[in-house]
């Protein structure tokens, strides 16, 4: 059966995974941190998120030399924790806007720009791959999630900054959330239509047996 194919486990891809998680865990650090100190909705979201990567991208390492099956075992949990790690970001979003909050939009800015640069380097490495498999296709799009998340909470540091409001920091973190939960569910897509063909390539190969 195709769905018991093992792909091939290379150095190149696994030495990318390595480098790609750790530069996530850093940068989930980073985030919580900042976002306690710096009181930020977004700044939280983001490093939720980036813990969810590490996640991923864990799962992703362990089914380098698994079957296609497994891998899409993975993806779809991979895309299961967009849609929880969103739904968490919304509730804190909430329980600010009742609450209150005083975002710091200098510090917004700071750990916008580094974790901009590091998820830029971890997409360039993962698109870098060749034959990318669909948990590696899920990672991509998380990194591609973080990169476009990082340029709107600089902007929301930007507008915190001069007026001291508390909303664009809110509304980036929704925004975020939202990123999260499209993500998410084009991942979830992706493995659905990666069963599909895997399907049909198996009919396939049946039928031509049957032929032969």
């Amino acid at each position: 059966m195709s769905g018991e194919v093992i792909d091939i486990d290379t150095p190149e891809k696994r030495k990318t995974l390595w480098i790609v998680l750790w530069l996530n865990v850093a940068i989930a650090i980073g985030f919580f941190i900042t976002g306690f100190i710096g009181d930020s909705n977004a700044l939280f979201a983001n490093g939720l998120d980036n813990t969810s990567d590490a996640a991923v991208y864990a799962l992703s390492l362990l089914a380098l030399t698994r079957s296609r099956v497994w891998k899409r075992g993975a993806a779809r949990l991979s895309g299961i924790m967009l849609l929880v790690f969103s739904a968490g970001v919304i509730v804190d979003a909430i329980r600010r806007f009742l609450e209150g909050s005083e975002p710091v939009g200098i510090m917004m800015m700071a750990m916008a720009a580094v974790a901009g640069i590091v998820n830029l380097i971890s997409l360039v490495l993962l698109k870098r791959l060749q034959n990318r498999d669909v948990n590696l296709r899920a990672a991509t799009t998380f990194s591609f999630n973080d990169f476009v998340a990082n340029g709107g909470i600089l902007l929301a540091g930007i507008v915190v900054m001069f007026t001291g409001a508390n909303w664009p920091d809110l509304v980036v973190g929704l925004a975020v959330a939202g990123i999260a939960l499209y993500g998410g569910i084009e991942i979830l897509r992706d493995a659905h239509g990666d069963m599909h063909e895997d399907a049909q390539t198996t009919h396939t190969s049946i039928t031509d047996g049957l032929r032969k």
